[in-house]
């Protein structure tokens, strides 16, 4: 989902805009994640352009959740009425407080104000889908520490900055296992060392068996393809591969059909530190190497992000927890949804294929800890 342009600072009583230049240039796991209900996560995108005017409708969504009881305060001093929201992180706050978001930068926190700036679609669909200040708050402050001083409407700026910075740019109160310590698209989940569960991977048969961390595996249905392109004199002969870190796991071969159906299953691990499913498309040649047909990336985080936030899926009943929305750079044909199915936690995704003149991959992705 886009990202409109910042929102104007000090718009409202003549504030000063304090840290405007502090931006940071490291992308952070929650400057693409907004929080949704019950600590689901949705993605959010980085990139940036003027946002399109919303539908009155949904601008009154998004005033009648400001309405609420828990968004009736600032979601971190709790100062009454908040103008002003993070529109990737879903939380209501206040001027002061506001101040302290915009200095984290864009990445961290999009600071919006209700009144005065223009919302996209998109931004108010995430505060929407978080729920509000409680929702928010249940997961970034999870592991606040009993007695760690909270700041008040009349603190001063040092206090605001020391909380409000160490929620959400150093990310201290979060569940271990979700903090973000790595670039975009390569996501560390830090656990303590003794309960890291360890698998070997015998991936490379030729190389020496090797002890290496897992947090999961995953199941990804290749579906079907559809409109693939032609490589041979009037047809082609595609199979997938799929790569994982140093994992690849590939299709059998559809002879001479350019809408394949495969709806076969292929098994990776997924390590501590993982980065983009990569998916790839040839055609099968007997007496020349095998031609390119396509290829895209699946961003495997709003799955996983929104898996380990949940628990246990087999105590929940069916419901949506994420979503990975179609941007301009990705290649997802439409907004991929993360749901709960059958105890299970699956996701559809449809890609248009990248670097190729036609075609379209169908996949069907299913999250299994390590614990199953």
């Amino acid at each position: 989902m886009p990202y409109g342009a910042p929102g104007s600072a000090g718009r409202e009583r003549g504030q000063e805009d304090r840290g405007s230049t502090e931006s940071k240039n490291r992308k952070r796991n929650f400057a693409q994640w907004g929080l949704e209900s019950g600590g689901r996560t949705v993605a959010m995108s980085n990139g940036y352009h003027r946002p399109e005017k919303p539908a009155s409708g949904q601008m009154r969504k998004l005033k009648e959740l400001m309405l609420k009881s828990d968004n009736r305060i600032c979601a971190d001093c709790g100062a009454q009425d908040p103008k002003w929201a993070s529109a990737n992180i879903g939380v209501f706050i206040c001027l002061k407080c506001s101040d302290i978001h915009r200095s984290l930068g864009i990445d961290i926190s999009k600071v919006l104000s209700v009144t005065l700036d223009e919302w996209s679609d998109g931004d108010i669909e995430s505060m929407i889908e978080v729920g509000g200040n409680s929702y928010a708050n249940s997961i970034y402050e999870a592991f606040l520490p009993k007695g760690f001083p909270r700041p008040r409407s009349n603190s001063s700026y040092e206090e605001r900055s020391k909380f409000i910075r160490s929620k959400y740019e150093s990310q201290e109160f979060l569940k271990p296992s979700l903090r973000i310590v790595s670039s975009k698209m390569s996501f560390n989940y830090v656990e303590p060392k003794e309960s890291l569960n360890y698998r070997i991977d015998s991936n490379n048969s030729n190389k020496a068996v090797e002890m290496r961390e897992f947090i999961g595996d995953l199941k990804v249905m290749v579906v079907r393809g559809s409109n693939l392109a032609v490589r041979d004199m009037f047809s082609s002969d595609p199979y997938v591969v799929l790569t994982l870190g140093e994992q690849k796991a590939q299709t059998t071969v559809k002879t001479s059909d350019l809408n394949p159906i495969w709806n076969e299953e292929l098994m990776l691990s997924v390590p501590q530190t993982y980065g983009a499913l990569k998916l790839q498309v040839y055609d099968q040649d007997v007496f020349s190497a095998d031609d390119i047909m396509g290829e895209a990336e699946v961003d495997l985080q709003p799955m996983i992000t929104s898996a380990m936030a949940f628990g246990d899926p087999e105590l929940l009943g069916n419901m949506q927890i994420g979503k990975w929305l179609k941007t301009s750079d990705n290649a997802l044909i439409s907004d991929s949804i993360v749901n709960i199915i059958d105890g299970k936690v699956k996701q559809e995704v449809s890609l248009q294929l990248q670097n190729v003149e036609s075609g379209e991959i169908e996949l069907e992705l299913e999250w299994i800890p390590l614990d199953e």
